[in-house]
C-alpha cells in the first residue's frame, strides 16, 4: 500500500512539474523510468533513473534516448544521461556517446565520450559534440572525424547542418580519398552532392595534378573545381597560376582568367596573358588577352608577343606560334610580322608576312625572315631574309644618311650572338657611306654586282667584299643628288623599333580591361561555441566525477526497488 502511496505522489507531482516546464518549452517525457531514487545532497530536485534489464528511455519532441542513468531535473526540464548512451531522431539520425547533457526548454545537447553520430550519408566521430535540435546542428570543437561513402574527412573544429547536410570545418582540415587528399584552413562540404568549398590555404593533391588555393571549389566526384584567389596548379610538367583558374581531370583540362602565368618546368619558359587553355593530352596551351612567352636565350631574356599564342607538342618538340600582330624583344634583336612560328625540334624561328627585324641598330626586312638556332647551343645561329632582302643603317657619323643592302635573299651568321656576317645574293645594291679615321666623310659608295659580302662590328659596317662584275664608284657628296642616295624600296621604320619589352605591346594591350571573377560566397559566421554547460549548476567535469560515483538509492520499503 505504502508503494502504491508513493508511485501516485510522484506521478502528481511530475504532473505539477510538466506544466511549468511547458511555460518554457516542451516537457522531456518519461518512457520507461527502470529504477528510481533521489539525492538532494549530490543532485537536488533531480530525480535519478537507472536501468534493470532495460535502458532508460525518455522522449523529446521526436527524439528518443536512452541510457543506463538519468538525472532529470523535472522544473528545470532538463537531463543529464550517463553511460551508453543512444539518441535517435527520426529514421535517419542516431547518436552514441558516453554522457550527455539536454536542455528541453532550449533543445542544446552537449555530448562526451566516444560520440559517434550516424545519418545515411556519414559517420562522424569526436570526443566532444554539440547538438542545437532547433537548429539541426552539431559541432565539435576538439577535433572530428567524418567518414562517408567516398572520403575520409578530419579537422579541429567542425560544424554539420542537418537540413543542407552540409560540413564546415576549420582548422588542420583534410580529406583523403583513393584518388586525391585535400587539405585546407577551412572547407565546406556538402554530403549529398560531395562537393567541397574551401576558404583559406587550400591544397589538393591528386595522382597527377596539385592544385593551391585560398579560395576554391571542388567536386570530389569528377575530380573537377576552380580557385579565384591565388590559384595555382602543378599540372602536366606546367604550373598554371592566375586570378581565377578551372581544372578538370576527366576531360584532362585547365583554363586561367587574369593575370595568369603558365610556367614550362622543363624548358623553363613562361607566358603570361589574362585566359589560357591547356589540354594535357594534346600537350598544348592556348594563350590571348596581352599574352606573351619569355624564354632564355644566351643568359637574356626573349619576349614573344600576339594576339594569341599557341604552343604545342611534347617537351623538347614544343611549337610556339603567335598570331596577328606578332612582335618580340631582346636586348640586341626585335621584331614584328603578322604571325610568328617556332619549332623547338628544328631551332628555326619563322616570321610570316610583312616581317621587319631589328639587330641593335640595323633594320632588316623581306618577304620572309628565319632566325636559326643551334641545337646543341641553343644559340642563335644564322639568319635568312628571303626574297626582296633589304638591310638599313642610319650612318652613325653623319647622322643624316643611311647605309643600305638589297638583294633577293640575304643570309647571316651570328658569332657569339652577334650579327658579324652578311650575304647578300642576286641583283644586289649597296649605298655606304665611307670616313676616315678622323671621322671625315669620304664619299658614298654606290654599287651593284651579284653578291656582296658584309662584315659587321657593332652594328656597323666594317669591310664590303663585291662578288662577280661589281658596277659602281665611289661619290663625293656633293656629286650625288639626295635622291640618288636610297635604293629603290628603301622605307626607314625607326619610330617602329621595339627597344624595349613593353614596346611589343600595343595600345588596345595595355588598355584591356579584365573580366570580372565571380566569387564565392563568404563562408558562414565563425562558430559560436557557447559557454560549457552553463545551464547547469555544476561544471561538466565535476558532473562526470561525480557520475561514476553515483549510487542508485534504494526506496524506502527495504528490499524493494521502484518502477514506473
Amino acid at each position: 500500500m505504502k508503494r502504491l502511496q508513493l508511485g501516485v505522489l510522484f506521478l502528481f507531482l511530475w504532473q505539477i512539474s510538466a506544466q511549468e516546464a511547458n511555460e518554457q518549452g516542451r516537457q522531456i517525457n518519461i518512457v520507461y523510468g527502470a529504477n528510481f531514487t533521489k539525492d538532494e545532497v549530490q543532485f537536488p530536485g533531480a530525480s535519478i533513473f537507472s536501468k534493470d534489464n532495460k535502458q532508460v528511455q525518455f522522449e523529446h519532441q521526436g527524439a528518443d534516448l536512452w541510457c543506463d542513468i538519468a538525472i532529470f531535473y523535472q522544473k528545470e526540464n532538463r537531463l543529464r544521461a550517463i553511460g551508453n548512451i543512444r539518441l535517435k531522431q527520426g529514421d535517419s539520425i542516431q547518436m552514441t556517446s558516453g554522457k550527455i547533457n539536454y536542455d528541453g526548454n532550449t533543445q542544446l545537447a552537449k555530448a562526451w565520450e566516444n560520440v559517434v553520430l550516424n545519418n545515411s550519408d556519414m559517420t562522424l566521430r569526436t570526443d566532444t559534440l554539440y547538438f542545437n535540435r532547433e537548429k539541426q546542428e552539431s559541432y565539435y570543437t576538439c577535433s572530428g572525424t567524418i567518414v562517408d561513402t567516398a572520403n575520409t574527412l578530419t579537422s579541429q573544429i567542425g560544424r554539420y547542418f542537418m537540413v543542407p547536410k552540409k560540413y564546415q570545418f576549420i582548422d588542420n582540415v583534410f580529406i583523403k580519398n583513393p584518388e586525391y587528399t585535400i587539405e585546407s584552413e577551412q572547407l565546406d562540404y556538402y554530403t549529398t552532392s560531395r562537393n567541397a568549398y574551401m576558404y583559406g590555404p587550400s591544397t589538393i593533391t591528386g595522382e597527377a595534378y596539385k592544385i593551391y588555393c585560398e579560395r576554391g571549389f571542388y567536386d570530389t566526384n569528377i575530380e573537377s573545381g576552380y580557385g579565384i584567389k591565388n590559384t595555382r596548379i602543378d599540372y602536366n610538367n606546367r604550373i598554371i597560376e592566375g586570378d581565377s583558374v578551372y581544372f578538370d581531370k576527366a576531360t584532362e583540362f585547365a583554363s586561367a582568367t587574369n593575370n595568369i602565368t603558365v610556367t614550362d618546368t622543363i624548358n623553363n619558359g613562361i607566358i603570361r596573358a589574362h585566359y589560357a587553355e591547356v589540354f594535357k593530352a594534346k600537350d598544348s596551351l592556348f594563350a590571348t588577352k596581352r599574352a606573351v612567352s619569355i624564354s632564355l636565350v644566351e643568359q637574356d631574356s626573349l619576349y614573344m608577343h600576339g594576339d594569341t599564342l599557341m604552343l604545342t607538342g611534347k617537351p623538347e618538340q614544343r611549337v610556339l606560334r603567335a598570331f596577328r600582330n606578332a612582335k618580340f624583344y631582346k636586348t640586341d634583336l626585335s621584331g614584328k610580322c603578322d604571325s610568328i612560328h617556332f619549332d623547338e625540334t628544328t631551332g628555326v624561328t619563322q616570321l610570316i608576312t610583312d616581317p621587319i627585324l631589328w639587330n641593335l641598330e640595323n633594320q632588316m626586312t623581306g618577304d620572309s625572315i628565319h632566325l636559326i638556332s643551334d641545337l646543341e647551343t641553343e644559340k642563335l645561329d644564322s639568319l635568312k631574309v628571303i626574297n626582296n632582302a633589304f638591310i638599313i643603317s642610319q650612318d652613325t657619323i653623319g647622322k643624316t644618311g643611311f647605309n643600305q643592302a638589297k638583294g633577293k635573299d640575304l643570309f647571316g651568321k651570328f658569332i657569339e650572338n652577334e650579327l658579324k656576317i652578311i650575304d647578300l645574293v642576286k641583283n644586289t645594291e649597296v649605298i655606304y657611306y665611307l670616313y676616315n679615321d678622323d671621322n671625315e666623310l669620304i664619299g658614298i659608295n654606290k654599287t651593284i654586282c651579284s653578291t656582296i659580302r658584309l662584315l659587321m662590328a657593332e652594328s656597323d659596317i666594317e669591310d664590303i667584299t663585291f662578288y662577280t662584275e661589281p658596277d659602281g664608284d665611289i661619290f663625293p657628296e656633293k656629286d650625288l643628288p639626295e635622291n640618288s642616295r636610297k635604293l629603290k624600296g628603301f622605307i626607314w621604320r625607326g619610330d617602329e623599333r621595339i627597344r624595349n619589352k613593353e614596346d611589343i605591346f600595343d595600345e588596345d594591350d595595355n588598355n584591356i580591361r579584365l573580366v570580372k571573377i565571380n566569387g564565392i560566397e563568404n563562408p558562414m559566421d565563425a562558430l559560436e561555441i557557447p559557454e560549457d554547460d552553463s545551464q547547469d549548476p555544476e561544471a561538466p567535469g565535476e558532473v562526470s566525477k561525480k557520475s561514476e560515483a553515483i549510487e542508485v538509492k534504494k526506496p524506502e520499503v527495504p528490499g524493494k526497488t521502484q518502477k514506473f
